[in-house]
């Protein structure tokens, strides 16, 4: 299992505070949670 799915939510705002290098960022027209230390935060709001 190393392939790891990104969480889809419809609000990212209690996801972005489980860590704090957590960052919000939107790349085409959608809400993505990214993180560079931990890349199990992945999530996109959808």
């Amino acid at each position: 299992m190393g392939v790891r799915a990104m969480k889809i939510r419809n609000s990212l705002k209690s996801l972005r505070a489980r860590h704090r290098d957590n960052q919000l960022v939107r790349r085409k027209g959608r809400v993505y949670i990214i993180n560079k230390v931990q890349k199990r935060f992945k999530a996109r709001q959808g």
